[in-house]
């Protein structure tokens, strides 16, 4: 058997992983959780955290909807994923919990809403539901991945120019006079607006040399 025919079969689940963090990225793509994106990344580590939170929720009930579809009758489908996904979320607001309290105080109630939050809905709806639990778990970790690495950018130029530091360390001397408006709401549009202008911009530039 050839290289390639060893290494086929593992191609879907690449694909669906690879697609989560570029060509169908929730945030900067799809458009899709908006909400803590703009609400909690004035800091790398607020970024990372509520990333990395969406993520383990996000696999998490993906693994579990792909197990269980075909037991769950469709009338309640709906109900019962949002249910998985709260269980979920309940763990990881405890986890944030015990690891830090000023990271918890921080991500506020935008913990709690992870469990409304699109992303997640969707990919239980539209993926999970229909696909086996290795796929699923890939499709999960891609868009998860996707949108830690959306809110990792978002956090990093916002405090960057907000603040003048990088993840709590200082990077900017002393005579850098921080842009307050980062730290506001209308900062974190102007940013996540001049990501989606360099997004798409690359994704041109690729198709043309395509």
């Amino acid at each position: 058997m050839s290289d390639h025919e060893e290494t086929a079969p593992q191609q879907p689940g690449m694909d669906a992983f690879v697609k989560g963090l570029w060509k169908e990225n929730p945030v900067f793509v799809v458009l899709l959780g908006m909400c803590p994106v703009l609400a909690v990344t004035n800091s790398v580590i607020n970024g990372i955290a509520m990333g990395l939170a969406s993520t383990f929720v996000l696999i998490m009930s993906s693994m579990i909807v792909s197990l269980v579809r075909k037991l769950i009758p469709s009338e309640i489908r709906i109900a019962s994923f949002i249910l998985i996904i709260a269980t979920f979320v309940t763990v990881v607001d405890y986890l944030i919990q015990a690891i830090s309290l000023d990271i918890y105080r921080a991500l506020g109630a935008f913990i709690a809403l992870i469990v409304v939050n699109c992303n997640i809905l969707g990919r239980a709806e539209a993926f999970a539901s229909k696909n086996p639990v290795g796929l699923s778990i890939a499709d999960a970790a891609g868009v998860g991945f996707g949108f830690t690495i959306a809110c990792f950018a978002l956090g990093a130029v916002r405090e960057i120019l907000g603040s003048g530091t990088f993840a709590g360390f200082r990077v900017l001397g002393p005579s850098f006079e921080p842009w307050t408006i980062m730290a506001l709401p209308g900062g974190a549009f102007f940013v996540l607006a001049s990501w989606l202008l360099l997004f798409n911009w690359m994704r041109e530039r690729k198709a043309v040399r395509a």
